[in-house]
């Protein structure tokens, strides 16, 4: 995973909790809007993961050339 990644998963798990403490505080109404912003980094991480893997698929392969050992 590289840096972008690990920031939107971090700053989702942040804002669930976040928004899990305004919704025992203040009320669901209150804390909808930071779930729904937590849910959207959410999708957009897995997006990333998928085009990620996407390109890896797309480039060939080298072939993995043996050196000779020497006995």
């Amino acid at each position: 995973m590289k840096l972008p990644d690990v920031l939107l998963l971090s700053l989702s798990l942040a804002l669930i909790i976040i928004g899990i403490h305004l919704s025992l505080t203040q009320g669901i109404g209150v804390s909808y809007s930071v779930f729904m912003f937590a849910i959207a980094l959410l999708f957009w991480f897995q997006y990333r993961r998928m085009q990620t893997k996407a390109m890896e698929k797309a480039q060939p392969k080298k072939p993995i050339k043996k050196s000779k050992r020497r006995k």
